[in-house]
């Protein structure tokens, strides 16, 4: 008999992607009677929970339940599900995930063949939303001048990685190096693959376990994913350096140069032209890369769409980071 899994899902305010989740999660190749899914909820306030409830009734067969996550984080709406969950295997997914058919059986196969403690697969990103900046941000979050070289996002191979975007793994895994840090707001899954590593585990990413990931819908969004995710990332990185990697490392430098340049304009001349001369050079590499992939795909809107994401992205990682280090001065560490 096939191993039990369990598939678990840190969920707030989803009611418009959790649908495709569950049907995805329905969908699934691996048998139904080994498999469960555990929705860790933050306590939503929109129809989140009676999509679930409506799924739940037309669709008594798979094994679902709902569970709440009073304190509202992903690391701890993930470690909530894990200690509600059965599995020998878990499986983490996201709200804003699809998994294709055969992802739990694949992964499971990935385990069960050794290739890695915790495996994972590609994203097949696409729009949150039908509108022509959604469908830029989309393309923004599988560009390499938006990701640099996060595999996971790109074209990739099948082979030891730093990081996999969700993952799975044996439940033995988090009883020899701990649960997800709940004190990281956001880089929990590359904290956990750090410490998967350093323990003498493998990461393991296999292009053959694939899903599709909805990208935010509006600059706004976006803006708030990536503060979030470059402050964090400085977090993450006083406990582990050595895991910084260039990509991770340009936004905050240009941002950094940007502000110093601003400020001596101000009062230099010779600031003002260095200063002009990195943004025309930033423009004119956004604006290239856009119209590339404006005359590949045959839509124009992307000129405009792919340099406004990018620049959202490169400059709200690159503050968040920043701020997080500014915001550390004023915090007593241990």
């Amino acid at each position: 008999m096939p191993p039990f899994v369990s598939i678990i899902v840190p969920c707030y305010n989803e009611e418009t992607t959790i649908r495709h989740l569950l049907d995805a999660v329905l969908a699934q190749t691996y048998p139904r009677a080994q498999m469960e899914l555990v929705i860790s909820d933050g306590l939503s306030t929109d129809r989140t929970r009676a999509v679930i409830a409506e799924f739940q009734k037309e669709h008594a067969d798979l094994a679902v339940r709902v569970v709440d996550n009073s304190t509202r984080t992903i690391p701890s709406g993930l470690n909530q599900a894990i200690r509600e969950s059965g599995g020998e295997i878990i499986v983490r997914l996201d709200a804003h995930s699809m998994p294709i058919p055969e992802y739990v059986e694949r992964s499971v196969s990935a385990l069960e063949a050794g290739k890695g403690e915790n495996v994972g697969g590609v994203w097949d990103i696409r729009a949150g939303a039908d509108t022509w900046i959604a469908e830029s941000i989309s393309f923004a979050a599988a560009h390499p001048l938006g990701v640099g070289d996060a595999m996971y996002r790109l074209n990739a191979k099948a082979g030891a990685v730093d990081t996999v975007p969700f993952g799975s793994f044996r439940r033995s895994l988090i009883e020899r190096i701990g649960a997800f840090d709940e004190t990281l707001l956001s880089n929990e899954d590359y904290e956990f693959n750090t410490r998967v590593r350093e323990s003498g585990g493998t990461v393991w990413l296999d292009p053959a376990i694939r899903s599709v990931y909805f990208s935010r819908s509006t600059l706004k969004k976006l803006a708030v994913q990536y503060w979030r995710y470059g402050f964090w990332k400085l977090k993450m990185l006083r406990r582990y350096p050595h895991t910084l990697r260039w990509r991770q490392a340009l936004p905050p430098v240009f941002v950094f140069i940007l502000f110093v340049l601003i400020v001596l304009s101000l009062f230099v001349g010779l600031a003002r032209y260095i200063l002009a001369a990195q943004l025309l050079f930033y423009f004119i590499a956004l604006g290239s890369a856009g119209l590339k992939l404006a005359i590949e795909k045959g839509k124009g809107f992307i000129l405009i769409g792919l340099p406004l994401a990018i620049m959202t992205m490169h400059i709200f990682w690159g503050a968040g980071f920043l701020w997080s280090g500014i915001s550390d001065l004023f915090v007593k560490h241990d």
